[in-house]
């Protein structure tokens, strides 16, 4: 127990109960990268995206936001009541299963390209490819994150 400045004791869970059920919950805290500039993604917000999202609710666009998965290949070890101690085959080294996916803002329509090896310039513009065989006959646009592979000669 603990003597506050009002002279009040308050148990640890007294206090946790009180916070609860003033809507508060333990959350794990995020963080905002160091260069992330705030007045400009709500420049980009304002002037660039909510106009696309208007056009594509409305039939006239198309857009896309485009992000990489990638998914490791082990098993999730836990606990097993037995005699002895048990051991699972897994893959050696870091064997992944990558997926280059495109999500259709408007109907969430989900476009991917899937690999094992690693997703490079090759894997956006067969992603790229995908796209353009959808016969899509309004402008398109993709919402791309910061990655290497799409600021290459062979995507541009």
């Amino acid at each position: 127990m603990k003597l506050w400045l009002t002279g009040i004791k308050r148990s640890e869970n007294r206090v946790r109960e009180f916070l609860k059920s003033i809507g508060m919950a333990p959350r794990k805290m995020g963080m905002i990268p160091a260069k992330a500039d705030p007045e400009k993604q709500e420049s980009f917000i304002k002037e660039e995206l909510e106009p696309r999202f208007e056009e594509a609710r409305g039939g006239q666009r198309v857009v896309f936001f485009v992000d990489a998965a990638h998914f490791v290949l082990a098993p999730f070890l836990g606990i097993l009541w037995c005699f002895t101690r048990l051991f699972i085959k897994a893959p050696a080294g870091r064997k992944r299963f990558n997926v280059l996916g495109a999500l259709n803002a408007v109907t969430h329509e989900l476009v991917t390209v899937t690999n094992d090896t690693y997703i490079n310039a090759q894997s956006f513009c067969d992603l790229l490819w995908c796209i353009s065989r959808l016969d899509i006959k309004v402008p398109i646009t993709l919402i791309l994150d910061n990655a290497r592979y799409q600021k290459c000669k062979i995507v541009w």
